[in-house]
């Protein structure tokens, strides 16, 4: 090749060059730009004992969930807990909380009404809607 012809060629290449290295590489985010996100929500983390124990029985996808508190308010005894476990046998997750004055109860069943009765005497019943 002629050196005349040599410097032209020598522009060209290094202009293809540079194009199509500047081409493959992927553009950084900057600062004032904001990622796409829209497909990813993370969840809040509950910010109180009862909270977090609520979820944990709601992940469970439980049919029933019930919160129990004692009448007078007071934290459970082990003789409450028997009664509620003997009165509610086929509840699956129990999870004591909010200090032991607070039972959260899961199940995919009901708990008959006879035993209902039993345990509304002594504790409050709350029964929370399915989500």
């Amino acid at each position: 090749m002629k050196k005349q012809h040599l410097l032209p060629f020598a522009v060209v290449v290094t202009i293809t060059l540079v194009i199509s290295s500047a081409a493959c590489h992927r553009r950084a985010v900057s600062d004032d730009e904001t990622p796409d996100t829209s497909t990813y929500r993370p969840e809040s983390t509950p910010a109180t004992e009862y909270e977090r124990d609520l979820k944990y029985i709601r992940d469970g996808h439980f049919n029933n969930v019930w919160i129990f508190t004692r009448k007078d308010g007071k934290p459970f005894t082990s003789d409450d807990s028997q009664v509620l476990r003997t009165s509610a046998p086929r509840v699956v997750d129990w999870v004591t909380t909010d200090g032991k004055k607070k039972v959260i109860a899961g199940s995919n069943f009901g708990i008959e009404p006879e035993q209902m009765a039993v345990l509304q005497k002594r504790f409050n019943v709350e029964l929370l809607p399915p989500q």
